[in-house]
């Protein structure tokens, strides 16, 4: 009873077999068949090749959210040299809530020699080529992304030689922190003290010939401080071309969540512009002689994650990619078949058409005259 149930069973599944199975006898294989394989065996083996390099690659995604956390503090890492002394001059921040921020807190007055060692120079050129490029093509900013904390340090190498020339410059580095309001970070003559109704440097005793703003940002960035990433003023440099000069920059810093395979961090980016002019009083141009970055922080939130593809996505794309193949060449392979079949039909019956034979009472014969044997007796 069992096999008959089984044997039941089998039938109705033959039954159902959507792929049924032509005996190899009645299968016909031809040169040309053989040359659409291979074709198609290629393509797919190539097509599979570039959807594997497709599944191992990354890409950026981008979240935009409103900000909500106002009452942390932002930090601003600094590295700027000034060619003037140290002591000639200040930097402070002071925000909308007049609420200033001296240099004491985490700066670093340290002097320097402005003109830069022949490995800093290239140093320099190399950043600003790769800022250049990131300013025409935006889509290396992922690469940039994807390479954190695993690429070479962006920080200025140390001077190569002992340059015996003394100090004539002022580098500026460190860090502060300040409030998520926006704010004015600036350098000017002389060191700033508080003052009820803001603050002021004490400029009196410093000579104007010796004013020269002329600058290097090696570094500014927003936030923590992530090795590997290029930040827009990265490599800026600004000769002064006049005693009493203002370099000033407008910067729209955004908060970043940045989330990849390699790192997990919440950084911020900025947009800048620049602006600079002499100070000259006669012809209403006003202003304080210095460096002056202005800053404002977006109301809105980028959070930037790494994404890869699906396991099962890749599957379904190579499936679709191996059956799609198939059946295209299959249907292209027949089509070719019947246009070559009926080329080649028409060409016989060119060649087999009959012949007329003329008759002695005048009549014609459209009949294939016998074959003679000059040799029949």
């Amino acid at each position: 009873m069992r096999r008959l149930n089984r044997k039941k069973t089998l039938n109705l599944m033959k039954e159902l077999d959507a792929f049924p199975k032509v005996p190899e006898s009645y299968v016909e294989t031809s040169a040309s068949g053989g040359t659409v394989s291979l074709i198609a065996f290629t393509t797919i083996a190539f097509l599979t090749v570039m959807e594997f390099m497709v599944y191992r690659d990354t890409w950026m995604k981008y979240e935009y959210e409103v900000d909500k956390d106002f009452t942390s503090k932002l930090r601003i890492n600094i590295d700027i040299t000034v060619a003037m002394r140290c002591q000639y001059v200040g930097a402070d921040v002071l925000d909308l809530a007049e609420t200033m921020v001296a240099s004491a807190d985490g700066l670093i007055y340290e002097p320097v020699v402005f003109e830069l060692s022949p490995q800093q120079k290239e140093w320099q050129r190399m950043l600003q080529l790769i800022q250049s490029r990131l300013q025409e093509e935006h889509s290396l900013q992922d690469v940039i992304f994807k390479s954190a904390f695993k690429s070479a340090s962006t920080a200025l190498p140390p001077r190569e030689d002992n340059s015996l020339q003394s100090p004539d410059a002022c580098r500026i580095h460190g860090h502060l922190y300040v409030n998520k309001v926006a704010g004015n970070f600036h350098i000017t003559v002389g060191k700033a003290i508080p003052h009820p109704r803001g603050h002021a440097h004490l400029a009196a005793l410093v000579s104007h010939e010796s004013y020269n703003f002329s600058h290097r940002i090696d570094h500014l960035s927003f936030g923590e401080l992530i090795p590997g990433i290029i930040n827009p003023l990265d490599g800026t440099e600004k000769i002064a071309s006049d005693h009493n000069q203002m370099f000033q920059y407008f910067i729209t810093v955004v908060p970043t969540k940045l989330h990849t395979y390699k790192i997990s961090a919440e950084t911020h980016q900025f947009s800048v512009t620049e602006r600079e002019r002499v100070i000259n009083h006669a012809a209403g141009s006003h202003g304080v002689s210095g460096i002056f970055m202005k800053y404002d922080i977006s109301s809105l939130m980028v959070t930037v994650t790494e994404e890869h593809m699906p396991f099962w996505q890749f599957l379904v794309r190579l499936c679709g990619i191996i059956g799609g193949i198939f059946s295209t060449t299959g249907i292209l392979h027949g089509f070719g078949r019947f246009v070559a079949e009926v080329i080649f039909c028409r060409f016989r019956l060119g060649s087999y058409k009959s012949t007329s034979v003329p008759l002695p009472d005048g009549h014609t014969s459209n009949h294939l005259p016998l074959s003679t044997d000059n040799n029949m007796h």
